[in-house]
């Protein structure tokens, strides 16, 4: 397993999501990026998960309230990435797998 203080994934979480493409970041509204150490107990190879209400899903009641969160988990992503290039790699490929989660109510929930 790589090595790697939760100060470093973060930084590398922040790589990632400087690579993700403009036409994508640009589809995201109101919505937040997140580190974790561990998932849920019931799915510990979980790499990242999607929770709030899809753009779709928004109507007029949508004001004033916390932004969606994709949530990145760090011990699975370090259990399964040998080098830090491949952290920053399947990190960005996790929180995009949680944009369409975001733009509609038919995107996956969980991702990874």
């Amino acid at each position: 397993m790589l090595e790697m203080t939760r100060e470093e994934f973060e930084e590398l979480v922040g790589e990632a999501l400087d690579r993700i493409p403009p036409e994508l970041t640009r589809l995201m509204d109101n919505v937040a990026v997140f580190v974790e150490d561990e998932p849920v107990p019931d799915d510990p190879e979980l790499l990242g998960l999607y929770e709030g209400t899809p753009l779709t899903d928004r109507g007029e009641w949508y004001a004033g309230v916390l932004p969606d969160r994709i949530t990145i988990y760090r011990g699975p992503t370090l259990r399964m990435c040998e080098t830090r290039e491949e952290v920053v790699a399947e990190t960005e490929v996790t929180v995009v797998q949680g944009i369409p989660s975001h733009i509609s109510s038919e995107g996956l929930e969980l991702i990874g």
